[in-house]
């Protein structure tokens, strides 16, 4: 059996999500804006889902924006805020935070060679003319949970106008988002981080926060967000979320102890291999690390092959040949950027998925190694 180890990437659908979703799939296809009965039972599905993942976000349900994802979402949160003012993000940010930021001119805060955001640098960047800071709860390559409290601190001290951003999509499956993100005005999820369907998110926006659409149409959500509603989707994120938080201490603690094993096997397996970041520092699911002397590319081809599902890195960035931003921001060389393989664990997760990787990962590294050194 395939060992499927890139649950960052995206993660199997859980059963309550599949169970809830099928009727929507179906005998029930109402529109939600609608006025007739199957518009209204459709509209009290959305209504009841919001009130789920309210629950779940610690959020009222009015502060939830229903997206088609966490790349949406994250530019609601962003472009919606900024409103011709100043955007700030840390430089390890996803693509749909940090693109948003360049794009408009805005400004990069960077972290340390831990991977966590450097909080004098942050106070030095902000001003008046700061509109919206965005720096993600737990990052999606090395797994790496920022101080997101002490980063509202200083934002509320120092640009005291601005709407606080956090991209909470990796950390919802492991951490307690309702509490570590009381502080931020505006949080993003995805579903299918967490065992829902793909293309559906939420954003959360907190007292009212004003936000310009990106999406212009019919007025959904409050205006914030036009577009016919995905009630299935919708339905399947709310039955993911409640069942994340409530086994969410238990997952943690089991995928906690797998990814442990995983991480000791292979720094102790596979000679010169280095953990990124600091595991105490880290979401359970998250085991990264840099193998000298080795192509990612040809890694994850090989590893594949022998049943291993990995990646380098972001999902949204694959098959792109530069190193990893996230890596180059923490400080490592480029070579050894090059060199990165990200193992993220999940909700079904098994031990023997870590067994075959632990089996595998070793012999494939000596088969790269020797055939490098035997080359003309």
């Amino acid at each position: 059996m395939p060992a499927y180890l890139d649950h960052a990437a995206t993660t199997p659908l859980r059963p309550e999500a599949r169970e809830a979703m099928l009727p929507w799939l179906g005998e029930r296809f109402g529109n939600p804006s609608g006025s007739h009965s199957l518009a209204r039972r459709a509209r009290q599905a959305v209504d009841e889902a919001r009130q789920q993942m309210a629950q779940a976000l610690g959020a009222d349900p009015g502060d939830i924006v229903f997206t088609a994802g966490g790349t949406e979402a994250d530019n609601l949160a962003l472009l919606g805020a900024a409103a011709g003012g100043t955007m700030v993000c840390s430089t390890i940010e996803h693509d749909a935070v940090l693109e948003c930021c360049r794009s408009t001119g805005g400004r990069l805060v960077d972290v340390d060679a831990g991977g966590l955001v450097d909080l004098d640098r942050l106070d030095g960047t902000l001003d008046s003319t700061v509109a919206v800071v965005s720096v993600m709860l737990a990052n999606n390559e090395v797994g790496v949970i920022q101080p997101l409290d002490q980063v509202v601190e200083v934002v509320r001290r120092r640009a005291p106008g601005a709407l606080v951003h956090t991209d909470a999509v990796q950390a919802f499956p492991w951490l307690d988002v309702a509490a570590l993100a009381a502080g931020a005005d505006l949080v993003t999820v995805s579903a299918h981080k967490f065992g829902g369907p793909q293309g559906v998110g939420a954003l959360v926006v907190r007292g009212g926060a004003r936000l310009a659409p990106v999406i212009h149409g019919g007025g959904q959500e409050r205006g914030r967000r036009s577009g016919t509603h995905n009630v299935a989707g919708i339905v399947g994120m709310a039955a993911a979320a409640t069942a994340t938080v409530a086994q969410r201490s238990d997952t943690v603690a089991r995928v906690g102890r797998l990814r442990d094993r995983l991480a000791d096997g292979l720094v102790a397996g596979v000679p010169g291999a280095v953990e990124t970041g600091a595991r105490a520092d880290k979401v359970a699911g998250s085991c990264h690390l840099r193998i000298p002397g080795v192509e990612s590319e040809a890694l994850l081809f090989l590893l594949d092959e022998a049943g291993v599902a990995a990646s380098a890195g972001s999902a949204c960035a694959s098959g792109a040949l530069e190193p990893s931003h996230v890596l180059l921001a923490m400080g490592i060389p480029p070579e050894e950027a090059r060199s990165a393989l990200r193992l993220s664990l999940g909700w079904c997760s098994t031990g023997a998925e870590v067994d075959l990787a632990l089996a595998e990962v070793p012999k494939v590294v000596a088969r790269l190694r020797q055939t490098a050194t035997v080359a003309p």
